[in-house]
C-alpha cells in the first residue's frame, strides 16, 4: 500500500485520476479491455469530474462494475447511486458495458446477477472511498473479512446511515435505507489496482483508526494494508489526525 499527501482535494483528484486514466489505458492496451468498479458519494465529485475530463481513454472499451448501493430506492432517487454514476461517470464517457446495481429490484436476484458477471474475469482497477466509521463501500464495521462471495446484502449502522444525512443526500435519518448491497471485502482485495480518494477533515478519525491501529474488521478500510497495489489517496485536512511517525512514510505532494 502507497499514500500520497496533497494540499487540497483538488490536487488529489486531478493526481488520483491520473493514476486511474493510466491504469485504464494499460488494461486496454494489455488486454483489449479494462474493467473498472466505481465508487460514489461526496468524496469522489472532485476525482470523477477530473477522471472524465482527461483525454485519450477508449471509454468503449470499459467494463464498469457498480460498488454498493441503497436497497428500496429507484435508479430515479436523487440518493441513488445508479443515478450518480449516470450522471457524473456513464453520461459523461457513453461507457455502455454496464453492471450497476438497481436498488428497487429484488436484492437476492440483483446479488446474483452482479456476482456472477464479476467473477467472469479480474477488476483492473477499483476506485473506492472511506466512510466515517471506516467503511469500506458498504461493509460497515464489524466488516465480513472472510467471506467469497463478491456482492453481499448489509445492514448499515447508524454512523454511515449518519453520513448519508450530513452529505445532503436525505433530509434525516429515517429516510435513509437500513440495508444496502455491497461489494465484499475480498472482492475488493481481487482487483489489481485499488485507488482510495479520501479528502475532507470529517474522514481524518477514521483514517487514523484505519492507517494507525490494527488491521480489523472494526476498522474495515484497514484491510487496504493487505494490498500490493492499493493506493490512499489523501489531503492535508484527511490526514491531519495521523502521527508523524506515520507521516513520515507517507508520500508527500
Amino acid at each position: 500500500m502507497i499514500f500520497r499527501i496533497f494540499e487540497d482535494k483538488v490536487e488529489l483528484a486531478e493526481a488520483a485520476a491520473l493514476e486511474a486514466a493510466t491504469a485504464i489505458r494499460g488494461a486496454i492496451k494489455e488486454r483489449g479491455q479494462a474493467r473498472i468498479v466505481a465508487a460514489t458519494g461526496a468524496s469522489q465529485l472532485e476525482f470523477l469530474e477530473a477522471l472524465t475530463a482527461t483525454t485519450g481513454i477508449a471509454w468503449q472499451n470499459v467494463e464498469l462494475f457498480h460498488l454498493d448501493e441503497y436497497i428500496g430506492i429507484p435508479a430515479s432517487h436523487p440518493a441513488s447511486f445508479c443515478k450518480y454514476l449516470q450522471d457524473r461517470l456513464i453520461n459523461k464517457t457513453g461507457i455502455t458495458m454496464l453492471h450497476l446495481l438497481n436498488g428497487a429490484d429484488d436484492p437476492a436476484e440483483i446479488v446474483r446477477r452482479a456476482s456472477k458477471a464479476i467473477a467472469s474475469a479480474a477488476i483492473d482497477v477499483t476506485f473506492a472511498g472511506i466512510g466515517e466509521n471506516g467503511h469500506l463501500a458498504f461493509n460497515d464495521p464489524p466488516a465480513d473479512f472472510e467471506t467469497n462471495d463478491p456482492y453481499l446484502i448489509v445492514d448499515l449502522d447508524e454512523a454511515c446511515r449518519r453520513q448519508q444525512v450530513g452529505e445532503g443526500w436525505f433530509r434525516d435519518l429515517s429516510a435513509v435505507p437500513r440495508q444496502a448491497i455491497s461489494m465484499s471485502i475480498r472482492q475488493i482485495l481481487k482487483s489489481r489496482e485499488i485507488i482510495a480518494v479520501v479528502p475532507d477533515a470529517r474522514k481524518a478519525p477514521a483514517v487514523k483508526v484505519c492507517f494507525e491501529g490494527p488491521m480489523s474488521p472494526m476498522a474495515p478500510a484497514s484491510i487496504l494494508g493487505s494490498h500490493a497495489r492499493a493506493t490512499v489517496y489523501l489531503d492535508r485536512q484527511s490526514a491531519a489526525l495521523l502521527s508523524p511517525a506515520t507521516l513520515s512514510s507517507f508520500t508527500a505532494c
